[in-house]
């Protein structure tokens, strides 16, 4: 019988999408094989302290930490992979390790998403679910990742570009750039951030400016983007630089007028329909633009991509991609993967096998600097 693999899943975190996070990774540890992984629960408190032992799931729901959770750390040393444990007591007294066979980061949003964790279990020599820090960095910037769409020829919608210091007192000079360019309605996003944080759908002068200040809570970039009157697709992505595949696409139906963050987790009404009921001729376009779009931006093992479709004349318009989608109950990318034939607990299998055989090849590259296994002292 093959020895099970210890898998850490690491959740919560410092980014506005902390709550969200915690539900996906409830999911995730919820339907992994207890009979091939050793699951090990690794929470990130909106402070960025690192718990593991006891419940850290509902330590930070409750935001009471308990004398069974220890503070813990990542080892980047290659040569020892896993998490030390520290005494919460004793400050810097070591309480225990934690060997690791590969991670599923669960962290959505800044300090998760955005290439940092990975750069860090990168040092650590750990296999890791999903995009490495080149493909989650690109996806995660809203401007890098268009410019990319636009290098491979995918359609994308026309934006501007907007950051706090061009901004400040000189809102009037850039709010005639959007009327003139983009015109209204439009939609301002924070450059870096997902779960549509920060998001607004502007009418007026008065609400471009509101929402551009909203978005600079959130980031120091902002993207102003031109309104596509369509359908909202999704479809998922699974695989790697060699093979990816997509999944059918579904509809999302939002109660509200736009899919923002309050219909995606807190309202029940909005609907999801899968597979998408759209032509077959759409759906072929939709599928082969996620994959290109997934390749595009480097990603690996997973990707949630995101289009418009305006009926009338069958266009299709790329919004975003995203490396580390939702796996909440209502969540697109498992969703799609079941109604195309992928149960979840077979989805999470395939995407822990691709981050191991991703890093195996890495691993195997002429570099004994990079990925030589010193032995233990």
């Amino acid at each position: 019988m093959q020895e099970k693999l210890n898998v850490a899943v690491i959740f919560g975190g410092r980014s506005a999408e902390h709550d969200v996070s915690l539900v996906s990774a409830a999911a995730i540890m919820g339907a992994l094989d207890r009979q091939k992984y050793n699951i090990i629960a690794v929470g990130i408190s909106r402070e960025g302290r690192w718990l593991a032992g006891g419940d850290p799931l509902q330590a930070l729901r409750s935001g009471n930490i308990p004398g069974d959770c220890s503070f813990a750390t990542i080892v980047t040393d290659p040569a020892k992979p896993g998490m030390i444990l520290l005494d919460p007591r004793e400050s810097g007294r070591i309480a225990g390790f934690l060997p690791l066979d590969a991670v599923f980061p669960v962290l959505h949003g800044p300090f998760g998403e955005d290439g940092t964790i990975q750069g860090l279990l990168e040092l650590a020599g750990l296999p890791y679910v999903g995009a490495g820090m080149l493909g989650s960095a690109a996806a995660m910037d809203k401007e890098i990742m268009k410019i990319l769409f636009r290098r491979w020829d995918l359609p994308v919608g026309d934006y501007l570009r907007l950051t706090a210091s061009c901004w400040k007192n000189r809102e009037d000079e850039h709010a005639r750039a959007v009327e003139e360019t983009l015109g209204y309605p439009c939609f301002v996003k924070p450059a870096n951030m997902g779960s549509s944080v920060g998001i607004s759908k502007v009418r007026d002068r008065g609400s471009l400016l509101a929402g551009v200040r909203e978005a600079l809570r959130f980031d120091r970039k902002v993207l102003v983007e031109a309104f596509i009157p369509g359908r909202e697709l999704e479809c998922s992505v699974l695989g790697d630089e060699t093979a990816a595949s997509a999944s059918l696409p579904g509809e999302i139906i939002p109660c509200n007028e736009f899919y923002d963050y309050h219909a995606k987790y807190h309202d029940d009404r909005s609907r999801l329909l899968i597979p998408a009921p759209v032509p077959a001729g759409v759906r072929r376009k939709v599928q082969e633009y996620a994959v290109q779009a997934f390749h595009a931006v480097e990603c690996s093992g997973m990707g949630r991509v995101d289009f418009f479709y305006e009926e009338e004349t069958g266009h299709v318009t790329l919004n975003e991609i995203n490396t580390i989608p939702g796996f909440t109950n209502i969540s697109m990318y498992p969703k799609l993967w079941e109604a195309s034939g992928i149960p979840f607990p077979t989805l999470l299998d395939r995407l822990l096998a691709i981050a191991r055989e991703r890093a195996a090849q890495r691993h195997s590259l002429n570099n004994p600097y990079m990925w030589s296994r010193l032995p233990a002292s």
